[in-house]
């Protein structure tokens, strides 16, 4: 097949999960109240734990990571997938394709590797609370989420850099919601059998061990509960680790599915759905799950609240 020349300002087309769905405008609505919510219930989050200074304390510092991570992540890629469908436009430029799945790639790997140091937070919050305070440390905290960011960028540029050095066919469609790696290999004219070798053993890498962090830190504190006298504790400790696992399990499943199944397993439309999973409905969940049913959250933004009320009362 003939080849054509990324630098003369040809671009891909994002096919995307809302044409061709069956219903697409309800689709399309469903996902813009996602959205909302994802900004809405992010932004708040990252606001309370902002302003609020009883919230300066380690958990909330990840968590308020974790919120950012979503806020961008979710940013990255739905606001184009709704405005392509509204504006019947769904093109996107060599360089754009490049620069969102670089972003995509970071916000998603620095979010794989932080829930791993937020299960690790709560095993030593439950299960060591007396030295709670020394193992988590602002710096220990600052390094972890320093380690986030820095290994998924650097992760995220590697791979950047060698999917879009291949030479691409004739055919610009990309089957898929955003710029992937799976979906643009799948375009590519030359042999890249190495190269999804060396996917599957990074995606390996970099998921399968924070995985397993956060299974034992969960299975730890779950002997830990077991063992507490109180049955009231007992069980909001287990409906809490039962919801994290519930989020985890999502985003994981859905980002395993993407990056370690062979690609002769997967089909387009299961991508997409898939996709949906992790840079739509996780980043709309996770406030809501983490943070926003918390009494210390609910009391920060009461009193938050109470003092915009005082000076909106103030000024008039």
């Amino acid at each position: 097949m003939e080849h054509w020349n990324s630098t003369l300002g040809s671009g891909f087309i994002l096919m995307g999960i809302l044409k061709d769905s069956g219903s697409p405008e309800l689709l399309c609505t469903t996902i813009s109240v996602l959205y909302m919510l994802a900004l809405t219930s992010n932004g708040l989050l990252l606001l309370v734990i902002t302003m609020d200074v009883r919230l300066h304390v380690p958990m909330y510092l990840l968590l308020g990571q974790l919120s950012l991570m979503d806020l961008l992540f979710t940013s990255v890629v739905t606001p184009k997938a709704l405005v392509d469908f509204f504006h019947s436009e769904n093109t996107i430029s060599f360089g754009g394709c490049a620069l969102q799945m670089f972003l995509a790639l970071t916000l998603g790997g620095a979010e794989d590797l932080l829930l791993a140091f937020m299960a690790y937070d709560r095993y030593v919050a439950i299960c060591h609370p007396l030295t709670y305070m020394v193992l988590m440390r602002p710096r220990v905290c600052w390094l972890m989420v320093t380690i986030s960011w820095i290994l998924a960028s650097l992760n995220a540029l590697g791979h950047t850099l060698y999917t879009m050095h291949f030479p691409f066919c004739m055919s610009r469609k990309i089957s898929h919601l955003l710029c992937e790696i799976p979906p643009l290999l799948k375009l590519a004219c030359a042999d890249t059998s190495r190269y999804e070798l060396m996917v599957y053993v990074m995606g390996v890498t970099f998921l399968m061990p924070p995985l397993i962090a956060i299974l034992a830190s969960y299975t730890l504190i779950l002997f830990t509960v077991l063992h507490m006298p109180s049955n009231e504790g007992r069980q909001k400790a287990l409906l809490t680790c039962s919801s994290h696992l519930a989020v985890v399990g999502m985003f994981y499943g859905a980002a395993m599915f993407m990056y370690i199944l062979p690609r002769s397993l997967h089909s387009p439309q299961q991508d997409n759905i898939t996709s949906v999973f992790y840079t739509i409905v996780t980043p709309a969940l996770n406030p809501l799950i983490y943070s926003l049913r918390n009494k210390e959250v609910m009391g920060a933004l009461r009193r938050i609240l109470g003092k915009y009320v005082l000076w909106t009362h103030s000024t008039i």
